[in-house]
Order: structure tokens, then sequence, then C-alpha cells
């Protein structure tokens, strides 16, 4: 009898496919249906937007950070704006930097529903996204409400805000922040202890505690595993050791317990929003009140020379920033994220990095994905919650 051929099968997973979360692409070697290899390929959605930063004033780099990771946008943009504010020496009101604690924390429920929603929709549970879409739609609103645009505001800027909050602002946050436990509920109704979805993520895609700190993982995939790592109450900023919140965390280290992760850390989000909408007064200050940095108030420009020559020169010209280096870590969606800086005391910054997540959670694969089968792969890439623009950048 001939001997029967072992042989494996190479299998292009992405980078065109609909549920890799952009243009990943992932060379899997199969036995079967079990995964003997797996090499995650980037590069497909290289955007240069470090190097693009180069090019632009301070101010003018915002809206390029916000574009990295469209799930975080205006996480990116606080981690950018307090590096340079570090350099510039720059302390906000109060009032600022509760409304920027208050807009980080939505940025996060919006950030969280997205994963929640698309996650639960490729292992199969198509409702759950119909219920996730539906808080975040309103998240969108509020976005619109602040900037008058849904996904990349721009409305955290070096010096503050770029203005007020909006009228009936704080009505439609307490709305939202009301009716968010009672959905979070529903979410977990039908995720939690459905045997179908317990059944694909429990035991899958596990990382041991081990690998997660040689691989420099953090946010919810360094605390599904039982590291207590969160940037906020390590590195605290925006006052956040004022803030009473919880960093929940597990042990397993599967997709299960990133999923339970992530799911309190909504719930702890909403607190945080909650007790920072009780500090934050419906009118008030909104920048730093320096106008060699900020433009001065508009009824200023209209009525006085000297507030409409300020205003050109900084939208003109821009401002200096002192000569150094910065780096201001935030706890973004993924984890902890921020913006390596160097100013030579010009307009422009001389050099932008990025520390971005979503890149390390990219070379984590492999040593998820080995050993299991292929039909588990679409899970444990949902459970990194990688956004491709924060890694091609």
């Amino acid at each position: 009898m001939p001997e029967m051929r072992q042989e494996t099968m190479t299998v292009n997973m992405g980078p065109q496919h609909p549920s890799t979360h952009g243009v990943l692409r992932l060379v899997l070697e199969l036995d079967g249906e079990t995964v003997v290899n797996a090499e995650p390929t980037i590069g497909f959605l290289h955007t240069g937007i470090e190097k693009t930063a180069e090019q632009k004033r301070w101010q003018q780099v915002i809206p390029l950070v916000e574009r990295m990771d469209y799930l975080g946008a205006q996480s990116n943009s606080l981690s950018f704006c307090l590096s340079v504010e570090k350099l510039l020496g720059l302390e906000m009101p109060d009032r600022v930097t509760y409304i920027r604690v208050l807009i980080a924390e939505l940025q996060r429920l919006n950030s969280h529903l997205v994963w929640l929603a698309t996650h639960a929709m490729e292992i199969g549970a198509v409702s759950v996204m119909m219920y996730a879409f539906r808080e975040r739609e309103q998240l969108l609103n509020l976005n619109e409400m602040i900037a008058g645009f849904r996904m990349f505001p721009s409305y955290l800027r070096v010096g503050g805000l770029r203005e007020d909050l909006p009228r009936g602002y704080h009505k439609a946050v307490k709305a939202l922040l009301d009716k968010m436990p009672a959905a979070i509920d529903n979410y977990e109704l039908m995720l939690t202890k459905n045997q179908v979805w317990t059944k694909r993520t429990v035991g899958v895609g596990t990382l041991s505690k081990e690998d997660t700190i040689g691989l420099g993982l953090v946010g919810p995939m360094a605390r599904a595993v039982g590291i207590n790592y969160d940037v906020r109450k390590v590195w605290p900023y925006l006052k956040y050791e004022t803030f009473d919140f919880k960093v929940p965390t597990r042990t397993a280290g599967d997709v299960f317990a990133r999923y339970q992760v992530k799911v309190e850390e909504m719930r702890e989000s909403v607190k945080i929003c909650q007790q920072a909408l009780e500090r934050i007064t419906p009118t008030g200050v909104y920048d730093c009140g320096d106008y060699r940095i900020v433009p001065p108030p508009k009824d200023r420009v209209y009525t006085e020379m000297e507030a409409l020559i300020q205003h050109f020169l900084i939208y003109s010209q821009g401002f200096n920033v002192p000569k150094g280096e910065a780096y201001v870590p935030v706890e973004g969606p993924r984890g902890e994220h921020g913006f390596y800086i160097v100013s030579d005391g010009g307009n422009r910054p001389v050099r932008v990095k990025s520390r971005a997540p979503s890149f390390l959670a990219c070379q984590a694969l492999p040593h998820m994905i080995k050993g299991g089968l292929i039909a588990d792969v679409i899970a444990v890439i949902g459970s990194t919650d990688v956004v491709m623009g924060d890694v091609d950048r």
C-alpha cells in the first residue's frame, strides 16, 4: 500500500478579506484545518503620516494623526497635543481638562462598540452588530455637535479646544450615558452565556503572560492575561487620579477574556464620563488663554486690531515650540498610545514618531493562531482589535 503524502497547504488570508480589519495579509500554512504557521504581512495601507507631519505646522498635524486610527481619532490627537504642550510648558484650566477626559472616554466607548459589533458579526452574532451600532450612531452625533464632523472632529487643539461646547451638549451626553448601562447588559445577555459564542471564544487564541510581556503588548490584550497596566493609573494625566474607576483584568488570555475586559471597560468609561460631566459647567473657558498659541476670541478679532493681527499670524505662521523632545502616553482604546516629538524651536516638528498598539498586536497574531483551526483565525484577529491605519503609518 503506497504511503500517504504528507503535505501542507499555503493559504493567503487577506489583504482583501472582510474580516482582517483592513488590509492585513496573513500567510497561513495548513495541515488539514490546523494552522501550523502564520506570517502577518503589513504595508498595504502605508500613509507616510509620520513623515508628512514634518512638513506641517504643529496644529496642522492634528487632522493627520486622527486619521491613523479612525476608531481612536481623538485619543490620537489628545496624545499629540499633550506632548506638544509639555514642550510649551502649558497648563490647562480644569474645565478644559475635564472636557478632554469626557471626549477621550466617549471615544473609547465609540471604539469598543465598533469592535464588539464587528467581532460578534464575524463569529456569527449579527444581532449584536445592530444593537451596538445603534449606540455608536448616537456617539457620532455627539461628535457632529461639537465640530460638525462625525469621524474626525479635530476638536482637541494644542492649547485647549477648538471652541466651547455647544448648547444642548450636556443634555445629549447625559441622555446617552443614562441608557448605556442597560445597553451593555443587553450585549452581554446576547453573548456571554451564549453556547455558540463561548465555544468560539473560550480557550481560543490563548496568549501567555510571558509572551505578552515579551511582545510588548498593552491595553486590553495585556489586561486579559492579568497584567494590571493602565496608563491612566500608572502615569496619570488629565487628572485621572481624581476619578473613581477600576481597571478590569482577567487571567485566561483567550478571546473570551479579551471580550470580558473590553465589555467591563465600557462600563468603567461610562462611570468616568458621568463624573467628568458633573465637573463641567455648560459654558466657560475652553483654552489656555495664551494668545501666542491659540487664536483670540472672535468678538475681539472683530473689534480689536491687535487681536486681528494675532489671529492672522496664528493661522498663517503658527507658533514656535521650544527646542527639545517629549513623549506623553495616553491610554487609548487599544492600549498605551503616544507621540514622540522633536522640535528645533520652529513652527514645525522635526520628528514625529507614534507608538501604536495595533502594530504590536499584529506581531502577536502568530503566537495566538499557531496550533489552532483556520476557522478560529477570524475570532483571534477580531479579539486583537487591530486598526491597520495605526500599523501602516
